[in-house]
C-alpha cells in the first residue's frame, strides 16, 4: 500500500536538492493536493490513507528538471481563485496580488479597466470577480496566452472581454470606449539579471513576458502610458506592477509625459513594486 505520506515524502526527497527542505515540502505538498483530489488538511490530519497518484514517476521527473510546480500541476492560486496556467504564460505572483487589491480599493465600483499585457488573465479575472459591477477588458499579444486567459474568464468571470493586441504598438485604436484605469505587469526583468534567476524561471516561463533588453528597461511603461493619454479619462489611474529598482527612473518618466499624483508603493517584502499615476489634460 502506499499511503498519502508516502508520496509527499517521495516527492518533497526530489525537490529537497533544488529548492530546499522548507520549499520542497510546500512544493511536495500542492502536488499531492492537486493530483490526489485533497485538501492539505485532509493530507495532514490522515496522512497514512492509501493514495495512488497516475504518473508519479513523471511528476518526479518533472521535479528534478526544475519544472514549475503550477505548470505540473495546471494552475495557481491567485487571490483565492484557482487559476489555470501552462507553459507559454507568466505564473502569477503574490506581488500582483497586492496590485489588484490597491486597484479595487481605490476605482469605483462599475469602473471600466483594462489589462495591458493580461497573460493567463489573473489580473482581468481577479478584479472582475472582485467588482461585478465593473467592466473589464484583458489585452495580449499572444493567442497562447489568449486562450488561457479565456478559459479562466469563462471559469471565474464570464464578463471579461478579451482583445488580442500589441501592448507596443497602437493598441488605443482597438478600443471605441475610454477606461477609468489601466492596470499592466508588463515585461521589465533587465536581460542581464537572467543569470542570477533559478531555472524554474528561465527553462520554462516565457521570456517574452519576463524580460527587456537593458538598454530601454521601460519600453512597455513608456508604450502603455502613451496609449494611456488617448485611452484613460481625464483622472483615470495607470497601475503598474514595476521592477524594484526602476520607481525612481519610471515615475520621472511619468511626470515628464504630463501625469500626475505619480507614486511608488512598496510590497510586502518592502521593495518598490507598484508605480502609479493619474491623468489629466494638458489643455492642448
Amino acid at each position: 500500500m502506499t499511503s498519502r505520506r508516502d508520496i509527499l515524502h517521495r516527492l518533497t526527497a526530489a525537490a529537497s536538492p533544488l529548492y530546499g527542505a522548507e520549499e520542497a515540502r510546500q512544493i511536495a505538498e500542492m502536488i499531492v493536493c492537486a493530483k490526489g483530489g485533497i485538501t492539505r488538511g485532509e493530507l495532514l490530519t490522515e496522512p497514512m490513507r492509501e493514495l495512488e497518484i497516475e504518473g508519479i514517476d513523471s511528476i518526479e521527473a518533472d521535479i528534478a528538471a526544475w519544472r514549475p510546480v503550477q505548470y505540473i500541476i495546471g494552475s495557481a492560486e491567485f487571490c483565492g481563485l484557482d487559476i489555470a496556467v501552462r507553459e507559454g504564460v507568466l505564473i502569477p505572483r503574490p506581488e500582483t496580488e497586492e496590485l489588484v487589491d490597491l486597484v479595487r480599493r481605490e476605482v469605483r465600483a462599475d469602473a471600466r479597466l483594462l489589462d495591458v499585457g493580461t497573460g493567463s488573465g489573473c489580473i482581468a479575472v481577479a478584479l472582475a470577480s472582485m467588482l461585478p459591477e465593473a467592466e473589464v477588458w484583458g489585452l495580449d499579444i499572444s493567442a497562447e496566452a489568449l486562450a488561457v486567459a479565456a478559459e479562466n474568464c469563462r471559469r471565474h468571470a464570464p464578463c471579461v472581454r478579451l482583445v488580442e493586441g500589441d501592448a507596443l504598438g497602437d493598441f488605443a485604436s482597438l478600443f471605441d470606449c475610454r477606461f477609468d484605469a489601466i492596470v499592466s505587469n508588463p515585461p521589465y526583468i533587465p536581460r542581464s539579471d537572467c543569470g542570477s534567476m533559478r531555472a524554474n524561471v528561465t527553462h520554462y516561463e516565457p521570456h517574452t513576458a519576463l524580460f527587456v533588453d537593458d538598454d530601454d528597461p521601460l519600453v512597455f511603461y513608456r508604450s502603455i502610458a502613451q496609449r494611456g493619454r488617448q485611452l484613460l479619462v481625464e483622472g483615470g489611474r495607470l497601475y503598474f506592477e514595476i521592477y524594484e529598482h526602476a520607481a525612481d527612473e519610471l515615475c520621472r518618466m511619468l511626470a515628464d509625459m504630463n501625469y500626475a499624483e505619480v507614486g511608488a508603493k512598496t510590497d510586502f517584502r518592502g521593495k518598490q513594486r507598484i508605480v502609479c499615476a493619474t491623468m489629466i489634460s494638458t489643455g492642448r
